[in-house]
Parts: C-alpha cells; sequence; structure tokens
C-alpha cells in the first residue's frame, strides 16, 4: 500500500536529506519489499487459540502464582510448543517471529525445572544489551519470591562490578557473548557447572557476528545437558551449524519465520524527485494515531540527526545506538515506556530486544538490510494481538 503525503504542506527551509553515513547497500531490494507487503495478509495463519490454561499444565504452583500475578492465563503458541518438552529435559529449536512470548517459552520451563532442582544452573546467551534487561526483568518477575537468583552480565557496565556478581551463586546466567567469554576467560564466571543453555535471538547473533564466541562458550559447558535455540528465522545455510550446537532436538515452530504478522498493516511510501523527505515524515507523524513510535534509521549518524530535526520541530523524542552508555540507553527505553517520549529513533542493533506494549507505528526511515531485518523491525508493533502500521521509505 502506498501512503501519499498531505501536498497542503509548506515545505522546510531544510530541502537536504539527513546523510546516511558509511551505510551499506541493502540487500533487500524494493521489488522484493513490495511482494513481501502485499503477500502478508493473504497468507497468515488464523489466530491462535489456546488448547489449555497455565493451570492444565501441570506447572508448579508458586509458578502458576506467578504467572496469575502478570495476568497470564493463556501460554502463547510458542509457549504450548516448548513447555513440555523442555519441562522434561530435552533439547529443542523454536523458530516464531518477534513478540509471541519466545522469553515466557524458555523461562517457564527454566522456573520449573529450578523448582523442582534447585541446584540446576542456566546460561542465557543474548545478541544485545536491552534483550538481556529484558531477560532478566521477565525472570524476576516469574521467580518473584522462589528465592532463586539471576544475573546479568552486558557490556557498558563495569567489570569490576560483574566480577563480583560472578562469584556469586546464580541460578540464571543471562549476557551478550562478548562480556561473558570476557569473564569466563578471566577464571570469575565459571561455566563447566552450567546445565542448561539458551540461545535466544540465534539469527541475530549470528548477523552480528558472535558465532564464534558463541562456540567457545560452548566448548567450556562440560555439564551443558540442555540446549534451548530460539530464533524468528532460520534459513537453510544456517542448518549445519545449528546441528553442530544441538545435535539431536525437537524442533517446534509457532510462524513460519519469514512472514509479518496479520495485526501489522504494511505501507510504502514512495517519494518523488525532489520531495523533502523529512517533511513527508513530519506530517506522517503529526496524525493522532502516531502515539508510540519506533522509527528506524541505518546509522548512528543519521539517528543522531533525525532525533534533533524531530526535537526542532517540537515532536517528543530520543535516541539508542551504540554510542550511547547504557544508563542512557535503559533511560531513554523508560521514558519511552511511560510516554514522556513519544518517538524512539533507533539503529537495528540498538533496537534488538526492546519490549514495550502498545508500540502503534514502526517507520523505516531507511530500507534495511535485508528482509529479515525488516520481519524483526516491524514485529515491534502488532503484539499480543494488537493492531499496528508500518511505514517504510523509498525512492
Amino acid at each position: 500500500m502506498y501512503y501519499k503525503k498531505n501536498n497542503n504542506t509548506r515545505n522546510t527551509p531544510q530541502r537536504r536529506r539527513p546523510p546516511a553515513g558509511n551505510r551499506k547497500t541493502s540487500s533487500l531490494s524494493t521489488t522484493a519489499l513490495l511482494q513481501h507487503t502485499k503477500k502478508t495478509p493473504e497468507h497468515s495463519s488464523a489466530t491462535f487459540v489456546a488448547q489449555q490454561t497455565y493451570g492444565e499444565m501441570n506447572l508448579h504452583p508458586l509458578l502458576q502464582k506467578n504467572l496469575h500475578k502478570k495476568g497470564y492465563t493463556h501460554p502463547t503458541e510458542i509457549q504450548e510448543k516448548t513447555i513440555s518438552p523442555l519441562v522434561n529435559g530435552e533439547n529443542l529449536v523454536g523458530i516464531a517471529s518477534t513478540g509471541t512470548g519466545k522469553t515466557g517459552a524458555f523461562l517457564i520451563p527454566i522456573i520449573q525445572q529450578l523448582l523442582v532442582t534447585p541446584r540446576t544452573r542456566y546460561l542465557v546467551v543474548v545478541p544485545t544489551r536491552e534483550l538481556a534487561l529484558q531477560v532478566r526483568e521477565e525472570f524476576e518477575a516469574l521467580a518473584g519470591g522462589l528465592k532463586f537468583f539471576s544475573a546479568c552480565f552486558i557490556g557498558g557496565t563495569s567489570v569490576g562490578r560483574d566480577i563480583a556478581r560472578a562469584k556469586r551463586k546464580n541460578h540464571l546466567v543471562i549476557g551478550t557473548p562478548g562480556r561473558l567469554l570476557d569473564l569466563a576467560e578471566q577464571g570469575a564466571l565459571p561455566l563447566q557447572g552450567i546445565n542448561g543453555l539458551v540461545l535466544d535471538e540465534f539469527d541475530r547473533m549470528l548477523d552480528m557476528g558472535f558465532i564464534k564466541s558463541v562456540k567457545t562458550l560452548i566448548s567450556l559447558m562440560s555439564s551443558r545437558k540442555q540446549t534451548m535455540l530460539f530464533s524468528a528465522t532460520i534459513n537453510p545455510g544456517q542448518e549445519p551449524l545449528i546441528k553442530d550446537i544441538v545435535a539431536s532436538s525437537v524442533r517446534v515452530k509457532a510462524s513460519s519465520g519469514t512472514e509479518s504478522s496479520s495485526n501489522v498493516k504494511q505501507h510504502i511510501i514512495k517519494l518523488s524527485e525532489g520531495e523533502n523527505k523529512f517533511e513527508v515524515l513530519h506530517n506522517l507523524l503529526k496524525e493522532k494515531s502516531c502515539k508510540k513510535v519506533i522509527l528506524f534509521a541505518e546509522t548512528k549518524r543519521a539517528v543522531d540527526k533525525i532525533n534533533k530535526q524531530l526535537t526542532r520541530t517540537g515532536i517528543h523524542s530520543d535516541v539508542i545506538h551504540g554510542n550511547k552508555s547504557q544508563n542512557y540507553r535503559t533511560r531513554t527505553i523508560q521514558h519511552f515506556k511511560s510516554g514522556k517520549i513519544r518517538v524512539l529513533v533507533a539503529t537495528d542493533v540498538a533496537a534488538r530486544g526492546i519490549d514495550v506494549d502498545n508500540v502503534t507505528h514502526v517507520i523505516n526511515y531507511q530500507m534495511p538490510q535485508s528482509l529479515d531485518s525488516y520481519i524483526h523491525r516491524i514485529g515491534r508493533t502488532g503484539r499480543a494481538g494488537k493492531q499496528g502500521r508500518a511505514y517504510t521509505f523509498i525512492n
């Protein structure tokens, strides 16, 4: 679908488009993007209806109590398909699109097993800081009052403090590959006692070049008995690597991983030659329906430029990207969640793992690098059965 700008608006004085910095050429063609946006509603699966409640899944009463406190009554599709085999100790590869409850799909079985065997220890490896913090937050909620301890190790925080935390008895260790490997190589984080491994957002770890670090971490886990690998997408070229990591496993699929949610209405904004790109964006953001927006750009430089332009026009916005400190990024996300800012301008990597309710719009100000990246981006909206919109600018 094409979005047409309002021709009654005046031109802004700034005629140049924000610079793209050292942006790589996108491998996603305009034709492929158009084909994807057209086929998604037609091929999307029907709404999932859980066949049982959490109370009917033989989960520990204390875990059920915490699920009830969170307002969770029924499992999502990926959870219904994974909880039983994971509780039984099986290896698993789970494929599901973003916003489908993947975090709960591995945390619920982990907590269930900890309640039965408290000495068990787990490691969760994720590609980004934000996703690591989200996993820890969800674990603390689901394990509230159960006296299970967790630690989160990510870049941008004090190494000395992390070393002290690593020496404590932690039932669940969460972190990004680089920081986990640093601690392990210093002898601060012994991995030989880890029984279960979770690799979340595995496709993005591959994209970000973390696979060597992940393999090294795995080689240090001499007591590993269970591996859970979750990914939004898996392509045939990744299969040999996955089989090497998870030799024998149950495979479940809650969605194809190659289609966008039917809850997201996708639009293409096609710019004419000489048309002011920022003016079109500004007109779009003035619409009342744009209440909570994530806007993606390809480089840190472009993100900063767009944010400054938005601020000058009176739109409450802020940025997250790799040059911002962890405290800044965490505070910005909290402001976005609370509504202090309406537009969050981000790079792909920084936005990975952001879990914010009620995002109304995702805007791709620049074409994403791949179809997988596009699917991940627009998966920030249209969650939990709610409707969302995604707009992508093309020249």
